[in-house]
């Protein structure tokens, strides 16, 4: 974890190169929040545990298809996360089609409460169906979930993690007032 210079230096000197950042970007809530304009013929709710757990994972799996870790759950690494201390429905947001309830898009919120340290949330994971991108539902479930964390959870500031790689995804973030905190690379030989 991290990017030290003396790993960077060690890394080439053993022949290994970058091959994977995963940034960890931040953002005080205390700051003017987006509002979540929801377009028409979308409705924002809440995750229903066990009514919508294969649609999410449908939705997820193909939004994250070239994800090394995201794009390949399955219903039991659902189940665990929802087992989790941590896992609030009222804060796991769903975008649907509001005429058919097709799953369009969703951001999952989570709160680190950990003894001695000030509670933060994180975008847990943000993600658009392919077939519903380019309509805004990225920005708009961001908007929601941040309101949430602030105004329900009361918060004053959030954290996310994405790939460097992932130009979109910084580029949303960076427009809703997120910047980079740290870093974290993986190496690898050749």
């Amino acid at each position: 974890h991290g990017d030290h210079p003396s790993a960077a230096a060690l890394a080439v000197d053993l022949g290994f190169s970058r091959a994977r950042v995963l940034w960890q970007m931040r953002r005080p809530l205390t700051d003017k929040l987006p509002a979540p304009v929801v377009p028409d013929g979308v409705t924002l709710r809440a995750f229903r545990p066990g009514a919508d757990d294969e649609a999410w994972l449908a939705v997820n799996n193909a939004a994250f298809a070239q994800h090394p870790e995201q794009g390949r759950w399955t219903l039991d690494d659902l189940r665990v996360r929802i087992a989790e201390p941590w896992f609030d429905p009222a804060g796991f947001l769903l975008a649907v089609d509001s005429a058919t309830g097709r799953l369009l898009g969703f951001h999952w919120t989570k709160v680190h409460e950990r003894p001695g340290s000030a509670r933060i949330g994180e975008v847990y994971v943000l993600g658009v169906d392919p077939s519903a991108h380019r309509g805004g539902l990225g920005r708009v479930l961001t908007a929601a979930g941040l309101t949430h964390l602030r105004d329900e959870r009361g918060l004053d500031r959030v954290m996310l993690y994405v790939d460097e790689s992932n130009a979109a995804a910084v580029a949303l973030y960076e427009r809703l007032g997120f910047a980079r905190w740290s870093a974290h690379v993986n190496y690898q030989l050749g």
